[in-house]
């Protein structure tokens, strides 16, 4: 045991001067990490598993397969990657930008959220209707616009920028993941194999995140309060060639679908699948209520601990790395813990709906403990540790619950609508922000995180009522193919 608190006290002499409590998390957090990425290697998917009994040449020609399908992934999660490391390294610091302009940094964040709200609705008719790898590359000359945009410290300029923004979102979070969706069914590819691509875009987007916070404070050292905007420009630059040489594919049922079919159509097409699929709106209801509730954390999560008032203060950065690392191991553990769940429930059919439920239940209990601690009249330095550990808990949560909603999405919304009802998905979303956002400025931060809390509760209520219905679907499936058979 002394070793290993010599061992630990070296490798804090080599770390910056930050406080005891800090360098902890951070360790800790890097030690479970390790842990989490070594037990996890360990685990086969159930397809590579069931290879194992077949015949050489069957294993041969799906070896051929599982190759086209890692290149495709590679390919799409470069892309994604860069992506992701741009936009965090711009969320990092925007706020300090802004505070060195001296503007009004609420009027900008919220027109942010506002023009999302807006744009939504009719954004993804858009996508689907000219095209996911073309609305890829206008998200990426939105982004190179909008930074550049950064550098001016005129108000309205910057407003403009935050309304762009508000569009470019709806696109970064639509466009990119209807394409590989669609890209991967128009290739063959088994539909199971969705679930890993989900699960590696949030272990990469944990870890971008990561890095992000070092590069930008890096390009902040040395070109100021711009300089991570600057960075985020040359590497949007790199994701729009890198998705030139990508294949365009459209909402359609049928090949060339798209020249005919209008832009209303594709809109009031979306709405309507949304309304009347029971099960679209409920998976649109728990992406809204789960993301809102994350964003309105995010806004809370460094108040909170300053008012705990923690010796020697709060490193926001240390302390957003150990977040970021507990993202990328709820994305690590998803595929494991999807098979635990199948088994548990003797069906894979209904594993994404029961692991989704008890995900939103974890998150749900987890924001249910900063709203206790802070409610007490005297709030209790004692608390720090409860609070940072259900701060850890729920940042894992998103790391599960960013593929398992993937994976919910590629499942019951139809590819042909993937774009529409992706952004029609965002507009009770960023109604959620919008509304968060307000009830940090006017309530008490006990009762926001009781809120936030309460919107995963019904985030997991709504997801576990789709489970019989995920059952009857598949026992329908089941009986058909055997009548098939006979």
């Amino acid at each position: 045991m002394s070793i290993l608190v010599g061992i630990l006290a070296s490798i804090k002499e080599t770390l910056p001067d930050w406080p005891e409590w800090a360098l902890d998390v951070l360790l800790i957090m890097t030690a479970l990490l390790i842990t989490t990425i070594f037990v996890t290697s360990f685990y086969t998917p159930d397809d590579e598993r069931k290879d194992l009994d077949k015949s050489t040449y069957v294993k041969s020609h799906h070896a051929e397969i599982h190759a086209s399908f890692n290149s495709f992934r590679r390919q799409y999660l470069a892309v994604y990657l860069v992506i992701m490391l741009a936009d965090w390294m711009q969320g990092t610091h925007m706020y300090t930008l802004y505070l060195s302009y001296n503007v009004n940094i609420s009027a900008l964040f919220l027109t942010g959220f506002l023009s999302g709200a807006i744009f939504a609705p009719f954004l993804g008719s858009a996508v689907d209707k000219f095209g996911r790898k073309r609305s890829c590359i206008v998200y990426c000359v939105l982004e190179i616009i909008i930074n550049v945009m950064e550098h001016s410290t005129n108000f309205q300029l910057l407003l403009l920028g935050r309304v762009l923004g508000g569009v470019s979102t709806n696109l970064l979070f639509s466009a990119f993941e209807s394409w590989m969706t669609t890209e991967h069914r128009h290739r063959g590819f088994p539909e199971e194999w969705l679930t890993r691509t989900y699960a590696e875009t949030s272990i990469g987007n944990g870890l971008m995140a990561i890095f992000a916070g070092i590069v930008a404070q890096v390009l902040e050292d040395y070109l100021g309060h711009i300089g991570p905007f600057q960075g985020a420009i040359a590497l949007t630059v790199l994701a729009l060639l890198m998705i030139l040489p990508w294949k365009e594919n459209y909402g359609e049922e049928k090949q060339g679908e798209h020249s005919t079919s209008s832009l209303y159509h594709q809109f009031t097409q979306g709405w309507k699948c949304t309304i009347s699929d029971s099960n679209v709106w409920r998976i649109g209801m728990t992406q809204a209520l789960s993301e809102g509730a994350m964003y309105t954390f995010v806004f809370m999560w460094v108040p909170t601990l300053l008012q705990l008032d923690p010796p020697g203060g709060v490193p926001t950065g240390c302390v957003f790395s150990a977040l970021m690392m507990s993202i990328t191991m709820g994305g690590l553990v998803f595929p494991p813990l999807q098979h635990f769940v199948a088994t548990l429930t003797g069906s894979t059919a209904v594993a994404p709906e029961a692991s989704a439920s008890l995900v939103y239940l974890l998150a749900s209990i987890s924001m249910a403990i900063p709203a206790l601690c802070l409610s007490s009249p005297n709030v209790p330095g004692g608390c720090l540790v409860r609070v940072i550990v259900s701060f850890v808990v729920v940042e894992f949560c998103v790391g599960l619950f960013m593929p398992v909603a993937g994976t919910l999405r590629s499942k019951y919304v139809p590819d042909a609508l993937q774009g529409g009802i992706l952004n029609i998905f965002r507009l009770p979303l960023n109604t959620i922000v919008v509304a968060g956002t307000f009830a940090t400025d006017v309530m008490e931060p006990a009762r926001v995180y009781m809120l936030v809390s309460c919107c995963f509760f019904l985030a997991a209520a709504i997801q576990s009522s789709m489970i019989p219905t995920a059952r009857k679907a598949a026992a329908s499936t089941t009986e058909a193919t055997m009548k098939k058979t006979d």
